[in-house]
């Protein structure tokens, strides 16, 4: 019996010869289901097996924010530029043998930058401490793409292991609302206009041997989306391009990696150029909103916001100010912007949007 790497391989040949039309989707979809399953056999077994202390990185902050590029791109001299850290720094690969941490101070937000391991070609296999470095990536709210100026393609290969490790960079995790159950079949329901047909959708379910579910789909999805849905361990993370080494380069060569990729930010992490504007897009890409406290009965704390990342929601922030709010919460209050009318009672999953002025009732 072939290795189950020898039926992915199997499985990707086959993926690769089909052509794709209205008549082969229902096999395609159902192809893209089983080499997801594999691939993510692959994943449990490889961390059931251990290999490895592995890192724990505790989240601090208002966000996390984790370098990624390959060996020798820069990462610990940018870290130690941008946070004041203290990671070696050595013209030689791997000197990062472990995930170094750094504050960043910028705007009234404290932003968590770590330092991990270079990822190389087959990282999401394992390699090169790929899998541990992969699992404080999925931790994150954001990565920057830290790539060489003379090097600039090992961006594709960094997005490919972040993909077949189920990390979905700069997507939005799908408008679908799916539910196991004990009975019934499969039942799809959808909102919108769909190219996916119903067929392939219950081929994809069938490989998971799903035969009883819900499936509420409010956005057009493809049968990537559907699968991350099945499998609900995926994770959405911001990210950045920074080109490094740009004081080493002709402006020839910047040129050509400036069309590659036109929002990346060039910078010299040993020269100190653009870390100014690099400090700048992280805060805005993480999309910081300001919050402002209001004690039952008191006038709100204007003068000191509590900054939190756009999407937070009133749970989320009882977790933050204290272990037992969220077990305590009765209602909460807003007056802004995501307030129907001023004072509203909403619950734990109300989000929040710039400058809410927000009041957490608790239990006595």
């Amino acid at each position: 019996m072939s290795s189950i790497q020898e039926q992915i391989q199997e499985v990707e040949d086959e993926l690769r010869k089909t052509v794709y039309n209205k008549a082969t989707s229902h096999h395609i979809g159902r192809l893209k289901a089983k080499l997801a399953r594999m691939r993510d056999e692959v994943e449990k077994k490889a961390s059931a097996k251990g290999g490895g202390e592995g890192y724990s990185v505790r989240k601090s902050g208002d966000g996390t924010v984790t370098l990624v590029g390959f060996p020798s791109v820069g990462k610990s001299t940018l870290l130690n530029k941008i946070t004041g850290a203290n990671s070696a720094v050595a013209a030689y690969e791997f000197t990062t043998l472990t995930v170094v941490p750094g504050v960043l101070e910028h705007k009234g937000a404290t932003i968590q930058f770590l330092d991990v391991p270079g990822l190389v070609k087959g990282a999401s296999s394992g390699r090169g401490r790929g899998k541990e470095v992969i699992s404080v990536i999925r931790n994150s709210d954001m990565v920057i793409f830290l790539l060489d100026v003379f090097q600039p393609k090992h961006y594709e290969v960094l997005m490919d292991e972040l993909y077949q490790a189920g990390i979905r960079v700069d997507e939005e995790p799908p408008e679908v609302v799916f539910k196991k159950k004990d009975r019934g079949g499969v039942v799809i329901n959808s909102t919108v206009d769909l190219d996916l047909d119903e067929e392939t959708i219950k081929a994809v379910l069938d490989e998971y041997k799903i035969h009883n579910a819900s499936v509420l789909i409010r956005e057009n999805i493809t049968v990537d989306q559907l699968i991350d849905v099945v499998l609900s361990n995926r994770s959405y993370v911001r990210s950045l391009i920074a080109v490094n080494k740009v004081d080493l380069a002709y402006p020839q060569l910047i040129e050509e990696c400036r069309e590659l990729y036109p929002n990346s930010i060039f910078i010299s992490a040993h020269e100190g150029i653009n870390i100014e504007v690099l400090k700048e897009a992280i805060y805005d890409t993480l999309g910081f909103i300001r919050v402002y406290l209001k004690p039952q009965g008191q006038p709100a704390d204007m003068e000191e916001p509590l900054i939190v990342m756009s999407g937070t929601d009133i749970g989320q922030i009882c977790d933050r100010l204290h272990r037992d709010f969220r077990r305590k919460f009765r209602y909460a209050q807003i007056w802004g912007t995501s307030a129907k009318h001023p004072g509203q009672r909403v619950g734990l999953d109300h989000g929040m949007q710039d400058e809410d002025i927000l009041t957490i009732i608790i239990q006595k």
